[in-house]
């Protein structure tokens, strides 16, 4: 006699969380709720927006429910009511409490974009490309009541380019980790997998962006201030100031350079190099508030940059 599939309860709120979603529908587990932030406004006029899980689980029919917080028994009468075997967790934004880790039969399993213990926390993708690593990944890992501290399912590495933003790599990420979850979901239907606890070596926290950070300290040196550029893309977008007007780069790459951090050294329709405080910059793709992305070379003629001229530290 075949088992019957394990009933699995999903939670999670952006496009990160909504592939592993489509994936798990797509395998034919049955997903009797879907947990995800509620509504938020958005966009000029702030209107309300649903998440794309919610968009999604919609488009497949599921139940949602989107409390504010997991804390009470009426907040989890829902996830309650549905009986799941276990709940896969992706980029929720809610912290999960013990009554909600020990409510499915089989716990609760989280698909993190790292190879953890590096970059536990909210922003790991952002921090492996700022850090300069040359490798992350996806863990998928039993949830327990730290942060991103429970035992490991199944972990996979990929590289990361020299020329990927965050935006790029959560798209492998999430593709990567939407396979892994389907995997890891019939792998613990059948028993066959072994929690591995992390090692207490390597330990880094990924905290959350703000958008403070989005400044270019050009004391910096170049490299640094091109891994942060391609680590705030799309968000929140790296800002230099020039003639008090905060400009955002969206791509950048180290040169060979000398001089005052801030200052540009060279423009030709190719980039605008800046000193830093090691090396240089050349800057390739800005863009001024109100406008959209541009190529340097028709971003200068409605902002024409001169040498000298120094950015804002």
């Amino acid at each position: 006699m075949t088992a019957a599939p394990l009933r699995v309860a999903f939670a999670g709120t952006p496009e990160f969380a909504a592939a592993a979603l489509a994936a798990i529908v797509a395998a034919g587990y049955p997903v009797p709720l879907v947990l995800t932030q509620p509504d938020r406004p958005a966009g000029r006029g702030m209107k309300q927006v649903a998440s794309p899980v919610k968009r999604l689980a919609l488009e497949h029919a599921l139940a949602v429910d989107q409390p504010e917080r997991l804390r009470t028994e009426a907040q989890r009468a829902a996830l309650v009511a549905c009986a799941p075997d276990v709940l896969v967790v992706a980029a929720y934004g809610l912290i999960l409490p013990r009554e909600v880790l020990e409510l499915p039969r089989l716990g609760c399993v989280n698909i993190h974009a790292s190879l953890l213990p590096r970059w536990r926390g909210a922003a790991p993708i952002h921090r492996a490309i700022e850090a300069g690593d040359a490798e992350t990944g996806i863990t998928i890992m039993q949830m327990d009541e730290g942060l991103d501290t429970g035992p490991m399912l199944m972990r996979e590495a990929i590289p990361i380019a020299p020329d990927d933003t965050t935006g790029s790599l959560h798209d492998r990420l999430a593709a990567l980790g939407a396979d892994m979850i389907v995997a890891a979901l019939g792998r613990l239907a059948a028993g066959g997998l072994a929690a591995v606890p992390q090692p207490a070596e390597g330990v880094t926290y990924a905290a959350k962006i703000g958008k403070a950070e989005a400044a270019l300290d050009w004391r910096r040196s170049a490299a640094e201030l091109a891994r942060a550029v391609r680590a705030f893309d799309p968000f929140p977008g790296a800002v230099a100031t020039l003639r008090d007007t905060p400009l955002k780069i969206w791509r950048a790459d180290p040169v060979v350079g000398r001089g005052e951090p801030g200052t540009v050294l060279a423009v030709d329709p190719t980039g605008i190099v800046v000193a830093c405080g090691v090396g240089a910059l050349r800057l390739g793709a800005l863009q001024r508030p109100g406008s959209r992305r541009l190529a340097v070379g028709e971003f200068l003629p409605g902002f024409p940059v001169n040498p000298g001229e120094r950015f804002a530290v």
